[in-house]
């Protein structure tokens, strides 16, 4: 049996990029021990791959924040204990960056990462073992597969990724429609959002369709977002705040997932629920949303794009027509 640690700490959609990497390592490696590293704030992502033996968290961004508080250094040491517990045959960092290769050093095993010349922070290439080159002109999901085969020594075969995962069943309290899209509207930086007069023209095409909206949010910003479009539309549904893993299973009840360049459009995409991604501020190319087999997904706009309404409902119409 092959013991494997993935270091895939964030952010959201990077994580679920990195999902693909189980799956090919169990097509070569049937009985392989697959652990990972997470931050705690996504932690949900790994624990839905029913193949990860175990989820060790850290919380990085919070540490940096609190350097000088003695809790701090002792959950740093807890999981310095954690992860040196049995050793591994490899650690794999598909992160490529210093404070992901720093966390490689407290596992034991042999380190593998991207060469300088690959690695998005190249320093972080020092704290590896074994070091490979990954074209950079590539998805993220192609480079986190690439990375890994060459690190298990297979060779990565050209199809599909398969994210493997699937929402795990739970009481929720959140009344749905039996038929709804879920809208997924907030995200990191102000310039990748979707402006909100077009959710709210989005909401009421929809109503002609007898399909509800329902929003999801996590800020404050997002909830009054949220709250603003369905003032607008009588189909717009606000929920309360979720965990990563409840939302999930709203996502996979979804009749479809429209959603800005957010983590969850990603998400939705790997429960291989049809998406419509839509991209104003980023290249889809390099980071948009990739398809599984099973799922479709329409990428729309880039940068300094902001796509219609029109080329929404065109898309969505393609996709659930087939």
């Amino acid at each position: 049996m092959k013991r494997i640690l993935l270091v895939k700490t964030s952010s959201l959609g990077d994580v679920i990029h990195n999902l693909p990497v189980v799956t090919d390592i169990l097509q070569q490696h049937p009985d392989a021990h697959i652990d990972w590293v997470v931050e705690e704030a996504f932690a949900d992502i790994p624990k839905l791959h029913p193949a990860i033996k175990q989820v060790f968290t850290v919380a990085v961004r919070r540490w940096r924040k609190q350097l000088l508080c003695k809790k701090t250094w002792c959950e740093i040491a807890t999981f310095k204990k954690q992860v040196s517990q049995q050793p591994y045959d490899l650690i794999i960092d598909t992160q490529g960056l210093i404070k992901s290769a720093v966390m490689t050093t407290f596992a034991l095993g042999s380190k593998c990462g991207m060469d300088k010349h690959s690695a998005r922070e190249p320093l972080a290439s020092y704290f590896y073992h074994k070091k490979y080159p990954v074209a950079r002109n590539q998805h993220a999901v192609t480079r986190n597969r690439a990375l890994a085969a060459q690190a298990c020594g297979y060779q990565l075969r050209d199809n599909a990724p398969t994210y493997g995962i699937a929402a795990k069943e739970g009481v929720l309290n959140v009344a749905l429609p039996p038929s709804f899209v879920v809208g997924l509207h907030g995200t990191s930086k102000d310039s990748k959002l979707w402006p909100t007069r077009l959710w709210i023209d989005l909401a009421k095409q929809l109503a002609t369709q007898h399909q509800s909206l329902v929003l999801p949010w996590a800020s404050e910003a997002e909830q009054q977002r949220a709250q603003a479009i369905a003032s607008e539309a009588d189909n717009v549904i606000v929920l309360p705040k979720l965990s990563i893993a409840q939302l999930a299973c709203i996502i996979e009840q979804a009749w479809v997932a429209v959603g800005v360049d957010t983590g969850l459009s990603h998400l939705s995409v790997a429960l291989n629920i049809p998406t419509v991604a839509i991209y104003t501020d980023t290249n889809p190319a390099r980071t948009g949303v990739m398809a599984s087999a099973n799922s479709k997904v329409v990428n729309l706009g880039g940068v300094q794009q902001i796509p219609s309404v029109a080329s929404v409902l065109d898309a969505i119409q393609t996709m659930t027509a087939i």
